[in-house]
C-alpha cells in the first residue's frame, strides 16, 4: 500500500547538502525531521539544549529520591534525629523541586 504522505525533492549542491546534514546532527535529528521543522517554522533546538532539559529531569530525580530517604527517616524516626529538621529539609527539597520542573518546561 502506497504512502498517503506528500514528498518535495530539493536539488542541493555537496556543500549545501552537507551543511544541512550537519545541522540535522548537532540537533539530533533525522534529515527528513530537521529538514520539515525548518520549512514549517518550528524551533530546532540544539543537543546542548536537550542535554540541559536532561540535567535537569536528572536533578529532579535524584532530590525525589532524597526526598524518600527522608520520608523514611521520618516515618522510622530512629533515636538522634530531630524531626522538625528533617521536615524542613523535606520541605525544601519540595521546593526545590518544583522549581526545577517549572525550569525544564520553559527549556522544553
Amino acid at each position: 500500500m502506497p504512502s498517503k504522505k506528500q514528498r518535495i525533492t530539493v536539488y542541493l549542491g555537496p556543500e549545501e547538502y552537507s551543511r544541512i546534514q550537519e545541522s540535522a546532527s548537532k540537533a539530533g535529528l533525522s534529515l527528513s525531521t530537521f529538514c520539515q521543522r525548518v520549512c514549517l517554522g518550528t524551533p530546532v533546538p540544539g543537543l546542548e539544549h536537550r542535554q540541559a532539559v536532561r540535567d535537569i529531569l536528572k536533578a529532579n530525580a535524584d532530590l525525589g529520591r532524597l526526598g524518600g530517604l527522608f520520608k523514611l527517616a521520618l516515618s522510622s524516626s530512629p533515636e538522634g534525629y530531630d524531626r522538625l529538621t528533617l521536615q524542613r529539609l523535606l520541605r525544601k527539597i519540595d521546593t526545590s523541586q518544583s522549581l526545577l520542573k517549572t525550569a525544564a518546561r520553559k527549556i522544553a
